[in-house]
C-alpha cells in the first residue's frame, strides 16, 4: 500500500488544475507547469486531487506514489514557489549576479560565469565576515535542484577543511588530517 500515493492533494485558492488524458497543467500566481503521467488515473472533486493506479503490479505501484508527488510539487511551487540556498566556504570565494548571469570567483583562474533560466530568480548576499550566500527560488522544484546541483558541482566541499559549495544547513562528513 503506498501511503504516498493514497493521500489527497489539497487545492490551495487560486490554483487551477487541468487534467486531460496524458497531461496534467497547474496554473498558480508563480506561474504554469506541465506533466506527463500513464499508468494512474488523476481525479479533481471538491478542492482535492486524488491519484489512483489501475492494479497492484509493480510498475503501477511505483507511478502511484510519483506522480502524486510531482503533482503536489507543482501545487505547492506554484502556490509558494521553492528556494534552494548554497554557501560558499573558503577564502577569496565570491558570488555576484547580473540580472540571469551568476559570476563565480572560486579558486580557478578565470571565473565561471553562468546563465540561469528565465524562471530562476537568483540573489547573492555577501557580508563581511560571513561566507557568501547563493539564493535561487523559482515554482519549480526540478529546475531550481538542478541549477542548484550544477552550481555546487563547480567546488563540491571537501571532507577535510570543508572548502567548496555547499547547501546552506548541510552537515558535512569531516575527516581527521595527517597524523604525526
Amino acid at each position: 500500500m503506498s501511503r504516498i500515493g493514497n493521500s489527497p492533494i489539497a487545492i490551495p485558492e487560486g490554483v487551477t488544475i487541468e487534467v486531460n488524458d496524458t497531461m496534467v497543467t497547474v496554473k498558480g500566481k508563480l506561474g504554469e507547469l506541465t506533466q506527463e503521467y500513464s499508468g494512474v488515473s488523476i481525479k479533481v472533486e471538491d478542492g482535492q486531487i486524488s491519484v489512483a493506479r489501475p492494479s497492484d503490479t509493480k510498475e503501477h505501484k511505483a507511478k502511484h506514489g510519483l506522480y502524486r508527488s510531482l503533482i503536489n510539487n507543482m501545487v505547492e511551487g506554484v502556490s509558494k514557489g521553492w528556494t534552494k540556498e548554497l554557501e560558499l566556504v573558503g577564502v577569496g570565494y565570491r558570488a555576484s549576479n547580473q540580472g540571469q548571469k551568476l559570476d563565480l570567483a572560486l579558486g580557478f583562474s578565470h571565473n565561471i560565469v553562468m546563465d540561469l533560466a528565465p524562471e530562476v530568480k537568483v540573489e547573492t548576499t555577501s557580508e563581511k565576515g560571513k561566507n557568501p550566500i547563493i539564493k535561487l527560488t523559482s515554482h519549480d522544484k526540478q529546475l531550481v535542484g538542478q541549477i542548484a546541483a550544477k552550481i555546487r558541482s563547480f567546488r563540491k566541499p571537501e571532507p577535510y577543511k570543508g572548502k567548496g559549495i555547499k547547501f546552506v544547513g548541510e552537515q558535512l562528513r569531516r575527516k581527521a588530517g595527517k597524523s604525526a
